[in-house]
């Protein structure tokens, strides 16, 4: 049978993925796009959730006519909160009773159509859509066109008292992620201080002024060191200029000035390209020169490096770091070396500046390896952390007694505390990037099918940032693996 559905309809309505639920027929806002589709369809926005959504009409049924069977198919606590919303609605809405069917087609005014032009229906639909708004206005997730940012929205809920509107369908709008302040180049870190590093008179490149390079370069530079720099981005080599680092205008510039080279990007194909890509390393890689590379890649990467590198009769190390943003900054990093032992006594004073210790692992190979099972490690537990905080949460527990707990007890520690916090604030400021993160987990996931050791953990983790990383959060702090725990 067709339907006749009018703005402030009461219906059931079925997305893809989940079980017929009510709703009403609204009229949408200039935020809520309309598929492109030819069939019909109506903007529905769902009890329970404030969410919105174009349902295609075929998937609309009206709410009296169906009340009874749909009800049966559902026994979430949440469906139940929608119903009890959408009966308080038809109560209010005593002329929305009528079955929808049987409305006159005068009446009828589609969501998606703009061919009425009657006073008395666009008086209808501003009514309809103020009180949409007004209705809306008290949830922790709707769209809206208010300057409530989603930041402050995912705040709201999160520090509140446990909502009942948890179901599925409330799913919060994209978070944005925080500018990240910049970073006070001459500030020199009591970390710092305390040690009291002697600096090396040998001259040192960089390549890569990312979230880890640049805290990296600010402890060599107020160290004492003599650091030639260059990044893709230009302009992030302005402030680094200022504070004594000779700017290179290409990696090979880079190469030719200096002693010894680093190189902290942000994947294997990065580090590939600044070595074999026009004007890259090896352009300028001379006997004795000495390559050091700090991005997390997987052995088979590093290795092709060092052959490339010894090709031309340098010396190469692989050195991956152990840290995030804040350790970058205080030089309180864990460097995992391996490869060329003179490489790695002629970097020591560098070491000391940019890290608390330095492991020498032996061959080419080990310290990725090692690096890439310890980020296995850290990758499975914050999102079991996530999972907890999203279990307590629907729970009707505070997270903040769940974090204090925490604290208290054997599984008290630095990240665990840093990221619950993270969670329990929303803000999702990137120290760790939770792309970079994903990428470790597949780079350990291969390791494992070289060597035919099971990793299911990881491999379920690996699958749960992968699906944060598609919600559009890679660039957000690797805490954000919560949002797809939760929601």
């Amino acid at each position: 049978m067709a339907y006749k559905f009018t703005i402030g309809d009461p219906v059931w309505a079925k997305m893809k993925g989940f079980s017929p639920w009510p709703g009403k027929i609204a009229f949408p806002a200039k935020e809520i796009k309309r598929p492109a589709l030819k069939k019909p369809m109506h903007c529905i926005y769902f009890f329970g959730t404030k969410d919105y959504a174009w349902i295609l009409e075929e998937n609309i049924k009206p709410y009296h006519e169906f009340r009874e069977e749909f009800m049966q198919k559902n026994r979430l606590l949440t469906f139940k909160d929608a119903v009890g919303q959408a009966e308080e609605y038809v109560k209010s809405h005593p002329e929305e009773k009528t079955s929808s069917s049987k409305k006159p087609r005068q009446k009828r005014a589609l969501s998606d159509s703009s061919n009425t032009s009657s006073v008395s229906t666009k008086k209808k639909r501003s009514t309809v859509t103020r009180q949409i708004a007004d209705e809306a206005s008290g949830s922790a997730f709707h769209v809206s066109s208010s300057s409530t940012s989603p930041v402050e929205n995912y705040y709201t809920h999160v520090n509140s008292s446990p909502s009942k509107y948890t179901g599925l369908l409330s799913r919060p709008s994209y978070v944005n992620r925080p500018v990240t302040p910049p970073l006070d180049v001459e500030n020199v870190s009591d970390t710092l201080k305390q040690k009291n590093v002697k600096a090396s008179d040998l001259k040192f490149g960089f390549l890569g002024l990312g979230i880890m390079g640049q805290g990296i370069v600010k402890n060599l530079l107020n160290s004492g060191h003599t650091v030639t720099i260059w990044n893709r981005t230009p302009r992030k080599c302005r402030d680094f200029v200022e504070a004594g680092a000779i700017q290179g205008q290409t990696p090979s510039d880079v190469v030719a000035a200096s002693d010894i080279t680093f190189s902290c990007v942000s994947d294997p194909q990065a580090a590939k390209e600044l070595v074999f890509g026009n004007c890259g390393v090896l352009k300028e890689m001379k006997r004795n020169k000495g390559y050091v590379e700090m991005t997390s890649v997987d052995p088979e990467t590093s290795q092709d490096i060092a052959e490339a590198i010894q090709a031309q009769g340098g010396r190469y190390l692989e050195a991956p770091v152990l840290g995030s943003k804040k350790p970058a900054e205080e030089g309180m990093l864990i460097i995992l070396a391996a490869g060329d032992k003179s490489v790695f006594d002629d970097c020591t004073t560098c070491f000391q500046a940019m890290g608390k210790h330095a492991f020498y692992l032996g061959e080419v190979g080990s310290g990725s390896k090692m690096n890439l099972i310890v980020n296995m490690i850290l990758g499975t537990t914050l999102g079991a952390l996530a999972e907890a905080m999203a279990l307590a949460d629907r729970a009707g527990l505070s997270q903040k007694d769940l974090m204090e707990i925490l604290g208290l007890g054997f599984l008290n520690c630095p990240i665990i505390i840093e990221k619950g916090q993270a969670i329990i604030e929303g803000t999702f400021g990137t120290n760790m990037p939770l792309q970079h993160m994903q990428k470790d987990l597949c780079l350990a996931l291969e390791v494992g099918d070289q060597l035919e050791q099971p990793l299911p953990l990881a491999a379920a983790a690996n699958e749960v940032y992968k699906h944060a990383k598609r919600f559009g959060y890679g660039d957000h702090d690797v805490s954000a693996v919560y949002l797809r725990a939760r929601f």
